[in-house]
C-alpha cells in the first residue's frame, strides 16, 4: 500500500489548527495505516504547537514537529525532507489556514500513479483581489525569469511522487522562501508529468495572515535576483 505523508506548515494558527487536523486527518487514514499527517510548527508564539501535541494523543497517524521560526518555504522544505527520510511514497502539501478543502483531495490521490505532480490551481479564489494580483504578477515574473508558463506556481495543494521529489529537491536552496514556486518551475523545465486541477480556495478560516503586502513585495524583490541565478543552475542540471 502506498505511504502518503501530508505536510502542513503552521505558524500562529491556534484559531484554525484543530479544524485543519479534523479535516485532513481522515485523508491519511483513508490512504492506509502507514500514512501520516505531519504538522510542523514554525516557532509559533501562540498555543499552536500545544494544540497539535494534544491531538497526537488520540490520533496515532498524526505527527507534531517543532522548529525555530524560518518562514513558510523553509518549513515546507523541512517537511518534505522529513517525509522522504521516513520513506513516504507520496508527499502532499497544504497550508494550515483552512483555505483548502480536504474533500477535494481524494480525486488527486486517484491520479497519483499517472503524474509526477498533481497540483491545484485556484479557480474562483475567495481570498481577496490583492492576493489574486500577487499571483498574476508572480506568473509573469516566472515567465520572464524562467521562460516557462505555469498555471498556478505557488498553490498549497500539491501531491508529488516521492522519488521524483527527492531528485528535484536538490535544486532548491533549503532556506528558499518560494520553495513551491521553484519546484513547480523545475518540474516544468525538466518536463516532468504534471497535471493542474481546479480547487476551491476559501477565505482564511481564522487568525491573521503573517504575510502582508509590504512583506510580499520585499520577498518578491529578493526572489527576482535569486530566480535569475537559479534559472542558470536548472538549465545546467539535466533531469535524472
Amino acid at each position: 500500500m502506498d505511504k502518503l505523508y501530508i505536510v502542513i506548515p503552521a505558524y500562529n494558527e491556534e484559531a484554525t489548527i484543530k479544524t485543519v487536523i479534523d479535516e485532513w486527518y481522515p485523508m491519511v487514514v483513508m490512504a492506509g495505516t502507514e500514512s501520516r499527517l505531519v504538522i510542523i510548527d514554525d516557532g509559533s508564539k501562540d498555543s499552536t504547537y500545544a494544540v497539535i501535541k494534544k491531538e497526537t494523543e488520540k490520533r496515532e497517524q498524526l505527527i507534531a514537529l517543532h522548529k525555530d521560526n524560518s518562514g513558510h518555504g523553509p518549513t515546507v522544505l523541512y517537511g518534505y525532507y522529513y517525509a522522504l527520510k521516513e520513506g513516504a511514497d507520496y508527499v502532499f502539501q497544504t497550508d494550515s489556514d483552512g483555505q483548502t478543502r480536504a474533500d477535494e483531495f481524494p480525486e488527486f490521490w486517484r491520479m497519483r500513479k499517472h503524474y509526477d505532480m498533481v497540483v491545484g490551481y485556484r479557480k474562483g479564489r475567495q481570498d481577496g483581489l490583492s492576493r489574486i494580483f500577487v499571483t498574476k504578477v508572480l506568473k509573469l515574473v516566472v515567465a520572464i525569469c524562467f521562460q516557462v508558463v505555469v498555471t498556478d506556481a505557488n498553490t498549497p495543494f500539491r501531491l508529488m511522487n516521492a522519488s521524483t521529489l527527492s531528485r528535484e529537491l536538490k535544486l532548491v536552496p533549503k532556506d528558499f522562501f518560494l520553495a513551491n514556486v521553484l519546484l513547480t518551475v523545475i518540474y516544468t523545465k525538466h518536463k516532468r508529468k504534471i497535471r493542474f486541477m481546479p480547487i476551491t480556495f476559501r477565505p482564511r478560516q481564522g487568525g491573521v495572515n503573517s504575510i502582508n503586502m509590504k512583506r510580499i513585495f520585499k520577498i518578491g524583490r529578493t526572489s527576482l535576483s535569486q530566480f535569475i541565478k537559479l534559472n542558470r543552475k536548472i538549465n545546467e542540471t539535466p533531469a535524472e
